[in-house]
């Protein structure tokens, strides 16, 4: 007798504070607020995105805190402009003080600006990676200004390092079936759509359920990142759009399977930071190379929501549509067994050679 999918809503508990902390941070943040650090419950930092680095901000960061405000930035970035090396996260300090253009020719690889020239690197405490951290949850460029504080803030909102940290991993193993309905697809009328959303009410993940797969056997599967550009409008300057489509189709045709469709757009930078990426690939950088110059990874997704949607879904078996290693390895990682990687491939165009070359040979895809 075989198993049918698991598709119907279960009741979501209480969010745990932490993350209540952290989506609320984000939100701050985002807003231009100024957002306290603590650790062990000691605040030991403010933190102010760079993007939102007026005169007036730093000066309030400043007279906040009561120490002079550095910029916390990826090792990545660093490397970039050549001040540092080998490092995760660097704090940088002006020892004539910094201002908003400074920030912003550090943050900002379209800003033309040289950096100041009297930049010095301090050491990189926990709560430095948690500011950097905290800015690419918030989609926004990975640097942040920030100011060593021991002096209570009792008119800003405060998070906890650690819980910056641990986000991800504790926002994806709370995810929980929230919705689902049947919707027929063009190439899929037998379909359904369940969705997932963390216990913060953060970002939701959606899982396309096609036909009755069949849980005692390895489900056909595709993990798919959102891609507003080629999903939506068609963009040529990738391949997504084809997969996604192709995907839909393939599994329909097999006779059933799943498509998560993950909210990790541009590989987990969010689509502002890829349009950024876009026109620095304009000017002659690849995919990896742009993500370098903004401070990004190669790739910042993580798969454990993915894990958690198949479990979910009562799925611990996979045949995956993939062509990327990366997704075989962050399944296996997190207890899903991927017993066949089958090829997800699609011609090229004159938009997106370059792309698919760098694919295969700067970050292990096999085509």
């Amino acid at each position: 007798m075989t198993r049918s999918l698991i598709v119907k809503p279960v009741p979501v508990p209480l969010p745990p504070s932490a993350l209540v902390a952290v989506d609320r941070a984000i939100a701050d943040l985002r807003r231009g607020g100024l957002i306290a650090l603590t650790e062990d419950g000691v605040v030991t930092a403010l933190v102010l995105a760079a993007e939102g680095a007026t005169s007036e901000a730093l000066k309030r960061l400043a007279e906040a805190a009561g120490a002079p405000p550095m910029v916390a930035m990826t090792g990545r970035r660093a490397t970039v402009l050549g001040l540092a090396s080998g490092q995760k996260t660097v704090l940088m300090a002006a020892e004539s003080g910094l201002t908003s253009s400074h920030v912003l020719s550090l943050a900002d690889p379209l800003d033309r600006r040289d950096p100041t020239p009297d930049l010095a690197p301090r050491p990189a405490p926990a709560w430095a990676e948690a500011a950097v951290a905290l800015c690419k949850l918030a989609r926004l460029l990975p640097a942040a200004v920030v100011a060593a504080t021991d002096r209570p803030q009792p008119g800003l909102f405060t998070v906890g390092a650690e819980d910056l940290l641990a986000y991800q991993q504790n926002a994806s193993r709370s995810l929980r079936r929230v919705a689902e309905a049947r919707v027929p697809l063009e190439d899929a009328e037998n379909a359904r759509i369940v969705a997932f959303r963390p216990a913060d009410g953060g970002i939701e993940h959606l899982a396309i359920v096609i036909g009755s797969p069949d849980r005692d056997a390895p489900v056909l599967t595709r993990l798919h990142s959102e891609c507003f550009t080629g999903d939506l409008l068609g963009s040529l300057r990738c391949d997504c759009g084809d997969q996604l489509r192709g995907a839909i189709a393939q599994i329909s045709q097999a006779g059933g399977g799943v498509l998560l469709y993950l909210a990790q757009e541009g590989r987990g930078i969010g689509l502002v930071n890829k349009l950024r990426a876009y026109e620095l690939q304009d000017t002659g950088f690849d995919t990896l190379d742009a993500n370098l110059q903004l401070g990004f990874d190669d790739d910042e997704r993580v798969y454990l929501p993915a894990a958690e949607m198949l479990r979910l879904l009562g799925i611990r078996r996979v045949r995956l549509m993939t062509n990327n290693p990366a997704k075989v390895s962050g399944l296996a990682q997190h207890d899903i067994e991927v017993t066949e990687r089958v090829p997800h491939i699609f011609p090229s165009n004159g938009h997106n050679e370059k792309y698919l070359r760098t694919k295969a040979t700067r970050s292990g895809h096999l085509f």
